[in-house]
């Protein structure tokens, strides 16, 4: 007769398991947001070596959650890891690198924002329309990253959520590997009370709603084109 398997796979986890692990989540969490958050104000400085021993004293947790919230950085294109040196935060971009990123969207989003007026669903229309009203109770890039990162990530979602509208799988990952709002953000020295951002993206989702995909890539051309010189005009400020 076969021995009876006492091990816990194939048994319900239980509440102190679940507990346990949702608290680990919300470490890590934690930590990956506070290291985001010195990455992009400048307190680890671009091209600067990261350090886990010196973070995780810092931060008062253990190594772990800190590995775990630099393998996080490294997707997000916010630090780089090398053999024999580890980790160290990636060079902001230059004048050539931010024309260069926002070529790729100029050939990206224009077609995604055309794709989402033919194809979107009802429900990823109401989203999308979601979306610009929260920026608008969130304030703008200025101060310290904190300050403004809830406008930063519905931002990237805003995009993000297009791009996935358009039922284009290939090209909706496309915008989303760019990580272009994390890059230019970082790079912001303060923002601009007539910042014209929230009105551009209403243009782009009023083109959307009214299923014009001629209009509403020539909306975001628009807005990129008109970001890019923003962020032009801001990278040259000393």
């Amino acid at each position: 007769m076969p021995q009876h398997d006492s091990s816990s796979a194939g048994l319900p986890e239980s509440g102190s398991s679940r507990s346990a692990r949702a608290g680990r989540q919300v470490l890590s969490d934690s930590v990956y947001e506070q290291i985001k958050a010195m990455v992009m104000d400048h307190e680890i400085a671009p091209g600067a070596r990261v350090g886990i021993e010196a973070l995780s004293r810092a931060l008062g947790v253990s190594p772990t959650p800190v590995r775990e919230a630099l393998a996080r950085l490294e997707s997000d294109g916010l630090v780089v890891k090398r053999s024999l040196s580890g980790y160290r935060a990636t060079e902001l971009l230059t004048r050539e690198g931010l024309e260069q990123l926002f070529e790729m969207r100029l050939l990206l989003e224009p077609r995604a924002a055309a794709l989402a007026a033919a194809n979107a669903t009802e429900e990823q229309l109401d989203a999308i329309e979601r979306l610009v009203e929260e920026m608008q109770t969130h304030p703008g890039p200025t101060g310290r990253y904190a300050d403004y990162r809830g406008f930063a990530a519905l931002d990237q979602r805003f995009h993000d959520t297009i791009a996935v509208a358009s039922h284009r799988p290939l090209l909706a990952d496309a915008v989303e590997r760019l990580h272009s709002h994390l890059h230019v953000f970082r790079i912001r020295s303060a923002g601009n009370a007539d910042d014209p951002t929230l009105a551009e993206h209403e243009r782009v989702v009023r083109a959307i709603l009214r299923r014009k995909p001629e209009r509403a890539a020539e909306a975001m051309a628009e807005h990129l084109t008109g970001s890019l010189q923003r962020q032009l005009g801001q990278a040259q400020k000393p």
